[in-house]
C-alpha cells in the first residue's frame, strides 16, 4: 500500500512540476487549478477509485483537498439540503485547515520568517 501511495503521489507531483516548468502560470494559480481539478474529478466519480487504490498518495496533494471539499458538500446537501452547499466544505476540511494554520504559526515562532526584499 505504501508503494502505491508513493507512486501515485509522485506521479501527481511530477505532473504538477512539469506544468510549473512548461507554463507561465503562477504557483498560486496552479494551486487553485489543482483544488478545482480535485472537485471536478470528484464530481465525475473518478477520484474515489484513485483514493481507494493509492490512499494518502491521492488525498495528500491539493487535488485531494478539492475532493474532500466536494465530498463534504455532497454529504451535507444530502443531509441538510441547500444550506449544505455552504456548510459541507468547511465541515469536511476544517481539521486540515486548522492544523495547517496552527503548524504554520508555530513554525513562524521557531524560524523567525522575514519578507523578501
Amino acid at each position: 500500500m505504501i508503494l502505491k501511495a508513493f507512486l501515485v503521489g509522485g506521479l501527481i507531483c511530477g505532473l504538477v512540476q512539469i506544468l510549473m516548468d512548461r507554463t507561465k502560470l503562477l504557483p498560486g494559480r496552479i494551486m487553485v487549478l489543482l483544488v478545482c481539478l480535485g472537485v471536478v474529478v470528484g464530481v465525475l466519480g473518478v477520484y474515489k477509485p484513485l483514493i481507494d487504490f493509492a490512499g494518502a498518495g491521492a488525498t495528500v496533494p491539493l487535488c485531494g483537498f478539492g475532493y474532500t471539499l466536494w465530498e463534504g458538500i455532497r454529504n451535507a446537501v444530502n443531509e441538510e439540503g441547500f444550506i449544505g452547499i455552504f456548510k459541507g466544505g468547511f465541515n469536511a476540511s476544517s481539521i486540515g485547515i486548522t492544523a495547517s494554520l496552527l503548524l504554520s504559526y508555530l513554525a513562524s515562532l521557531i524560524f523567525n520568517p522575514k519578507m523578501k526584499q
